[in-house]
């Protein structure tokens, strides 16, 4: 069997916030992760939909992100992008 090659092994501290919402139609449960990583951007973790996505607020701006990233309409995607403009 071969080595393993990294490309990176580091640990880092975080700051992981954990929060649920309801929205109009929807629920929300979230994981909100702070690094030093990724550009000051931060790692939103839906839980129940698993899925997650790198998002600063240039990515809150881009249109059909959210949809795409979280697999939501556009009526909860906009809920989930008013949220999380308070944060980022």
């Amino acid at each position: 069997m071969s080595e393993r090659f990294f490309l990176y092994d580091d640990v880092v501290n975080t700051k992981t916030r954990f929060v649920s919402f309801m929205g109009e139609n929807q629920r929300f449960d979230l994981a909100i992760i702070q690094s030093d990583r990724y550009y000051g951007k931060q790692i939103v973790l839906d839980i129940q939909g698993n899925r997650f996505a790198i998002i600063g607020d240039d990515d809150l701006n881009e249109e059909g992100y959210l949809e795409y990233a979280f697999n939501l309409s556009e009526e909860n995607a906009e809920e989930l992008r008013s949220f999380l403009m308070e944060l980022v």
